[in-house]
């Protein structure tokens, strides 16, 4: 099994922190949100990682190839990545996937590692995790589950009276997903329209053909995306100090 990590933004939302520095590469407690994510995806026993970037690019290849020279690394670019959305970006990776199974990461996501244990050990071969413990409005990607955990919608549009939770930001696909996958991204991308389409859109389209998907309930354990300020603040609080980042 491979990872993807898709770190492509300008996180425009946390400015002006990033205006001369990817958000990835962000510091939560001295640790920048992008090395914990790889220590703990290694310590899972991931060593083969695809990078989709694009702001800023050459910071992130530097810090991986310097603090990371064990990790077998691949970068990919989205030259695009002003004007196209998560979508696009995971579309890029399908060469260097190949015909693997694969964990994507949004690349702004500070974790515990007990997340990634779970999904990479849960029975689901497509599966989400989702967070049921937490307050739903419109920026999160919200999904509706039926009564065998099967994600039937999930997307920012979701009301949050129907939704089971939170889609974190990660994700385990399996091979023969992975390629139905890419070819439903590609069909996506070639109409400009759906160029600022998340990675959802795809999942949703797969769903509505009857692929699987599942949700992974990560509840109680430490997570938190990162946006804002204040979510920088949160990280600090809910993450630090923890043993997950040791």
């Amino acid at each position: 099994m491979k990872a993807i990590i898709l770190a492509a933004g300008v996180g425009s939302r946390i400015g002006p922190l990033t205006d001369n520095c990817p958000k990835s590469l962000l510091k939560v407690g001295g640790n920048p949100i992008l090395g914990m994510m790889i220590s703990h995806i290694q310590d899972c026993g991931i060593n083969e990682i695809i990078f989709v970037l694009g702001y800023l690019q050459e910071q992130i290849k530097d810090y991986v190839k310097i603090n990371f020279p064990d990790l077998s690394a691949y970068f990919v670019t989205n030259d695009k990545y002003a004007e196209t959305n998560t979508g696009f970006s995971l579309m890029l990776a399908k060469e260097l996937i190949k015909d693997s199974g694969f964990v994507k990461f949004d690349a702004d996501v500070v974790f515990d590692k007990e997340i990634l244990k779970k999904l990479i050990e849960c029975e689901y071969t497509n599966c989400l995790c989702i967070d049921k413990n937490i307050n739903l409005d419109a920026e999160e990607i919200k999904v509706i589950i039926d009564g065998q955990n099967k994600v039937i919608k999930t997307s920012k549009t979701v009301d949050p009276k129907d939704a089971a939770g939170e889609s974190i930001g990660i994700e385990k696909i399996d091979s023969e997903t992975a390629k139905l996958l890419f070819a439903e991204l590609k069909i996506m991308m070639k109409d400009r329209q759906n160029h600022q389409e998340y990675y959802e859109g795809a999942y949703e389209r797969l769903i509505e053909k009857n692929v699987p998907f599942y949700a992974l309930d990560i509840s109680g354990l430490k997570w938190t995306e990162i946006d804002t300020k204040e979510d920088l603040i949160t990280a600090q609080k809910i993450l630090l100090p923890s043993s997950c980042f040791q």
